[in-house]
């Protein structure tokens, strides 16, 4: 059973770590899928990767280079996408950086940059997405935020806020979208590994596992299984939500 058939996605920072693992499962569901991201060499062999795992020959994969802090470059390739396809029935808003530093030596762009490409893209293409999804009277945006977001870190202020916000945002977004069939949730991964964790050393790795109630740091399958339920149609009846996936740390 594919529980995406037929569906059409985007997911943002779709390139490499969760946001790859994300497509792959939905590919395998037997969703259409667009990526945004930055890298084009990292962009095409992810295309190559789901068409290689296609279920059935409706299925289209492509890519845009976006930046996603940009509304102007978000519409257009919205727009785009929406010519050919018509409608989205699924987003994923994963795009994601870090700038990590005490605040008394973190420089404003630092500050700017995270803001602007952890919760900004999550405005802009939401904005961009909303009528379309009202008037389909359906549809499943997916927010990753983080553990980060609800519990803090010491040197990620601006992660932390952008995370908080991610999360406030969407239940914000849900109130507004649920009589009109439109699900909003949101995704909090813990320690997971990615191309950011594997650059900690492992003395703070060791310390991160020891935090983790599960005893073990997890890896980007378990936040696309999350994904995959939530935009699927077995929750359907769930909107405005944080789902920690996390080994338990924040409970």
């Amino acid at each position: 059973m594919q529980l995406l058939d037929g569906k059409k996605a985007i997911i943002t920072g779709g390139t490499s770590g969760i946001g790859r693992e994300i497509a792959k499962l939905f590919a395998k569901n037997g969703a259409s899928i667009a990526i945004f991201g930055t890298n084009e060499e990292r962009a095409l062999s992810v295309i190559k990767e789901l068409e290689s795992q296609k279920v059935n020959e409706a299925q289209e994969f492509s890519y845009k280079l976006v930046d996603v802090s940009d509304a102007k470059e978000v519409d257009g390739a919205i727009n785009d996408i929406l010519s050919k396809w018509s409608s989205i029935d699924i987003l994923i808003n994963n795009a994601g950086i870090t700038k990590d530093n005490l605040l008394m030596k973190m420089k404003e762009e630092d500050w700017d940059q995270v803001i602007n490409v952890n919760l900004k893209s999550v405005y802009n293409t939401c904005k961009a997405l909303v009528r379309p999804m009202m008037k389909l009277k359906g549809g499943k945006i997916i927010n990753i935020a983080s553990v980060i977001g609800l519990m803090g870190n010491a040197g990620q202020t601006n992660y932390a806020a952008s995370k908080s916000g991610i999360i406030g945002f969407t239940k914000s977004l849900a109130k507004e979208l649920a009589s009109r069939g439109v699900c909003v949730n949101c995704i909090a991964p813990g320690y997971i590994n990615t191309p950011m964790t594997e650059a900690l050393s492992d003395s703070v790795k060791d310390s991160i596992i020891a935090s983790i109630p599960m005893k073990k740091i997890g890896n980007p399958v378990d936040i696309a299984n999350a994904a995959l339920f939530l935009a699927g149609p077995f929750s359907n009846y769930i909107t405005g939500q944080v789902l920690p996936v996390d080994g338990g740390m924040v409970m």
